[in-house]
């Protein structure tokens, strides 16, 4: 079986995505399942290419055991095809990926938080932007980004993806 390809993407890569996909990763590792699902993360701006994730996300991240690594990146025209599913942070940039998505690739652009039976329950799909807040901002990141992966791996177990 081919590995699940799984894209995270927000505004510009530092925060968001990078926090979801470390989230996800750290996840497939507990479960043992981080040889059938393959992750990245990018963002729809491309200020921030080459930065690593933002020093705020990291801290966050490894106050909870959680690492986060790599380096920011835009989403690429070649992304639509590669990935099987393309998780975006927010309407906003839920709408700019699917308006540069060809064909029925853009069926393949969700939410994250779509995955969350809560936040779907309570119609609040979005993770906020933390980057011009505090600290707890990214602590509720985290506390959204990992229930929305919970559920998205509980998904791909019930489809018989994992």
């Amino acid at each position: 079986m081919d590995p699940v390809r799984l894209l995270f993407v927000c505004m510009g890569n530092i925060c968001r995505s990078p926090t979801a996909e470390a989230v996800m990763r750290h996840l497939l590792v507990q479960e043992g399942l981080q040889d059938v699902v393959e992750l990245d993360s990018a963002g729809t701006g491309s200020w921030h290419i080459g930065e690593p994730p933002d020093g705020r996300s990291t801290a966050a991240a490894r106050a909870r055991g959680i690492v986060m690594e790599g380096a920011a990146r835009q989403v690429a025209a070649t992304d639509f095809e590669a990935y099987d599913l393309i998780l975006a942070a927010d309407r906003q940039n839920l709408e700019a990926l699917r308006a540069v998505a060809p064909g029925d690739a853009a069926g393949r652009v969700r939410l994250l938080r779509e995955y969350d039976p809560a936040a779907v329950i309570a119609g609040d799909l979005e993770v906020p932007d933390p980057y011009f807040g505090g600290a707890d901002g990214f602590d509720h990141v985290l506390d959204l980004v990992d229930a929305a992966c919970r559920g998205l791996l509980a998904t791909l177990r019930a489809e018989g993806r994992v």
